[in-house]
C-alpha cells in the first residue's frame, strides 16, 4: 500500500521505498504505529483497514490515507517530493522494527543460533543487516530467490520430504543453493555460432587474458556487460548476468542509472567484493553471497558531508561523494554487499582479483543485466540486444569480448522501450 501511495508499482516496486528511505526522515513513524499498524511486542501486528481500499475498491489506499499524510497518493513518474522520502523512511523504520521483534521472538521461543529467512520481505536487505548486527542470532541465511519463486522451491522440498518420505540431505559446511547459479548456461560453440550469425565482431581470449583486459577497461571508467556461466536464480545479479563498473567513479551511478538502466536516479548500486577483503571496506566480516545484507562503509573510508551538503534537499544529496567508493555508497553511507569466493564463481573472482591488482580496489559495481522494466537477460541474444540498445561500452559473452565501437549499426524501432511495463 505504501508502495502505491508513494507512486510506485505495488508488489513490484517495494525495493524502491527501501532505496528512497535514506533521503528522508522517519517523521511519520508514530503516525503509522498509532493509526495504521498495531504492533505487538512479539512482532505480530494488525492493520486498520479503514486506510486501505484494496478489499472492495480499485485502489490500494483510501481517502483516510490521503488525510493522514496531508494529500493524495503521488502520481506515478511525477517528481518526488520530500513527503514521499519521509514516508519511505518511516515505512522502512516500521518494517525494520517488525523484523527485529519477530527475530527476537523466534530466538526466545526456539533457542536456535541460526536464522533462515525467506519470503518477499527477506529481500529487504537493510532490515536483514540490522537483524545480523543487532539480533540474537550467530548466523543469518537468506534464500536468494526470497519471494514467490523461492517459495516454489520450498513447496517442492516439502513434498519430497513429507509426501515421498525422502531423507533430508543437509551439509552444514556447504550452501546447497550453489551460489544461486541454477539457470541456463551457453557453451562456447553456442556463443560463437550466435556471434557469426549476428555478424558481431568479437575477440576470443583465454581466461587470464579476459580477466586482465576487462579489468583494464573497467579501470578506464568503461561499463561492461558480463555474461558468464549459468544464470542466477532470483532477482539479484551475482556475476552471471551482470553490468559492471568502477566503484571509484563519482559519475558511475548516474551514468549507469540514466544511460544504461534507464531508471530513477536515486536508486543505489551494489558492490561485489572479494570475500577476503570485505572487512577492509565494510562493517561486516561474513559471507553475503546473495547481495541480501546491507552494511555501513568503513568509517575511515567515508567522506563526511559539510554543513551545506547536509542541508541539501533529499535527492540533491545524490551527487555528493560519500566515500572513496562513491558509486556504491548510498546517501546514508551504506552498501548492499555481495561477497565473492573463488570456489563459487571462479571467472568473476578472477576478474575482481585482476581489478584489485590493477587498482588496489577489490570491488566492482554490480547491477543486473537488463534495463528498467525488462527481465534479466538469459541468452546470448538477449545480452547482445541489451548491449546494443544501451550505452554499455563492452560486452563479455563467455570467453568473447565485444567492443561497442566495432559493432554494426543497430537497426530497431525507437519504440522498443514501450515493449515492457515499467516496474
Amino acid at each position: 500500500a505504501f508502495t502505491y501511495f508513494t507512486g510506485f508499482k505495488p508488489n513490484s516496486g517495494e525495493y524502491k521505498l527501501m532505496g528512497l528511505a535514506p533521503y528522508g526522515e522517519p517523521k511519520y513513524v508514530d503516525r503509522i504505529l498509532d493509526e495504521i499498524v498495531a504492533l505487538a511486542e512479539d512482532g505480530s501486528f494488525r492493520l486498520n483497514l479503514r486506510y486501505f481500499d484494496y478489499l472492495a475498491g480499485l485502489k490500494m489506499t483510501s481517502s483516510a490515507m490521503d488525510a493522514l499524510f496531508d494529500g493524495p497518493a503521488r502520481v506515478a513518474e511525477s517528481p518526488l517530493t520530500q513527503r514521499e522520502m519521509d514516508i519511505a523512511a518511516s515505512c522502512q523504520k516500521v518494517a525494520e522494527e517488525v523484523l527485529l521483534r519477530m527475530a527476537n521472538t523466534a530466538h526466545r521461543e526456539t533457542g536456535m543460533k541460526n536464522l533462515c529467512l525467506a519470503g518477499g520481505v527477506a529481500l529487504n536487505c537493510v532490515g536483514n543487516g540490522r537483524i545480523l548486527r543487532e539480533g540474537p542470532f550467530d548466523n543469518v541465511w537468506i534464500q536468494p530467490a526470497a519471494g514467490d519463486a523461492g517459495g516454489a522451491v520450498g513447496v517442492a522440498m516439502a513434498l519430497w520430504h513429507r509426501h515421498f518420505e525422502q531423507p533430508r540431505q543437509v551439509d552444514p559446511a556447504q550452501d546447497s543453493m550453489s551460489g544461486s547459479y541454477l539457470g541456463p548456461a551457453f557453451g562456447a560453440e553456442e556463443v560463437e555460432s550466435f556471434l557469426q550469425a549476428q555478424g558481431a565482431p568479437a575477440t576470443s581470449l583465454t581466461a587470464d587474458e579476459l580477466s586482465a583486459r576487462v579489468a583494464e577497461v573497467l579501470a578506464d571508467a568503461k561499463v561492461v556487460g558480463w555474461f558468464q556461466g549459468r544464470m542466477e536464480f532470483g532477482p539479484r545479479a551475482l556475476g552471471g548476468r551482470s553490468i559492471l563498473g568502477d566503484p571509484r567513479s563519482t559519475a558511475m551511478q548516474s551514468q549507469m542509472n540514466l544511460k544504461i538502466k534507464y531508471r530513477e536516479s536515486f536508486r543505489p548500486f551494489a558492490p561485489s567484493v572479494l570475500r577476503e577483503h570485505v572487512a577492509d571496506w565494510f562493517e561486516m566480516d561474513c559471507d553475503s553471497p546473495y547481495m541480501l545484507l546491507v552494511a555501513p562503509v568503513k568509517q575511515e573510508r567515508q567522506i563526511k558531508m559539510t554543513g551545506d551538503e547536509q542541508a541539501l534537499f533529499g535527492i540533491d544529496k545524490l551527487n555528493v561523494p560519500r566515500s572513496d567508493i562513491p558509486a556504491v555508497t548510498h546517501v546514508d553511507y551504506s552498501a548492499r554487499v555481495q561477497t565473492v569466493r573463488r570456489e563459487v564463481n571462479e571467472p568473476y573472482y578472477d576478474l575482481l582479483t585482476a581489478f584489485h591488482g590493477l587498482t588496489g580496489c577489490p570491488l566492482l559495481v554490480n547491477t543486473s543485466f537488463n534495463v528498467r522494466g525488462e527481465p534479466i537477460v538469459c541468452t546470448p541474444e538477449d545480452a547482445y540486444r541489451c548491449f546494443m540498445r544501451t550505452e554499455m561500452d563492452y560486452l563479455v559473452l563467455g570467453n568473447f569480448l565485444l567492443d561497442k565501437r566495432d559493432q554494426p549499426a543497430w537497426q530497431e524501432e525507437v519504440s522498443w522501450q514501450e515493449e515492457f511495463e515499467l516496474d
